[in-house]
């Protein structure tokens, strides 16, 4: 169906062009969202799985296959404690990078996890040791204490360290 009839024959011509670019807009504009969300998902490089949950940190620490770092702050540690089998390392330390790197022994494969309190610093940082180029940091994303990830190294009643 056309526009509805003008008066005038320029703007009737005018209102059916139009209608017909709206049409094709509409048609074309889901199909356009869809091929940039479909190349973009290409573009992105395949990830592995990057957090896992505390027992399962414990569990791969105890065996030995897993360096899992503490990157709270010495307040945070004084208040829980941290997770046995982890070394602290303070995030906001200036050489963290250097720390770290040293505790891996120089080895940029070696599996890493890393825990917070509650996932957020965690997971920041994965992604930046992953940039930095550590090919296997995983994020202990339920913390210390708990988040939408699961109840936390605590709640887990999973063994700590104090000072």
């Amino acid at each position: 169906p056309l526009a509805p009839a003008s008066p005038h024959p320029i703007l009737s011509e005018y209102q059916g062009v139009r209608l017909m670019l709206q049409r094709r807009l509409v048609l074309a504009l889901p199909l356009a969202f869809l091929a940039a969300g479909s190349a973009y998902t290409l573009m992105q490089p395949a990830q592995a799985d990057t957090t896992l949950d505390a027992e399962t940190a414990f569990q791969r620490v105890q065996a030995g296959d897993l360096l899992l770092v503490d990157i709270r702050q010495p307040e945070e540690w004084a208040e829980t404690g941290s997770p046995k089998g982890a070394q602290r390392l303070d995030l906001r330390s200036p050489d963290f990078l250097d720390q770290l790197t040293a505790l891996a022994e120089g080895d940029t494969t070696r599996p890493i996890a890393l825990i917070c309190a509650s996932g957020g610093r965690s997971a920041r940082t994965a992604t930046a040791l992953t940039e930095a180029g550590f090919t296997s940091v995983l994020d202990v994303s339920e913390g210390m204490l708990g988040s939408s990830a699961g109840p936390g190294w605590l709640a887990r009643g999973l063994p700590v360290v104090s000072d």
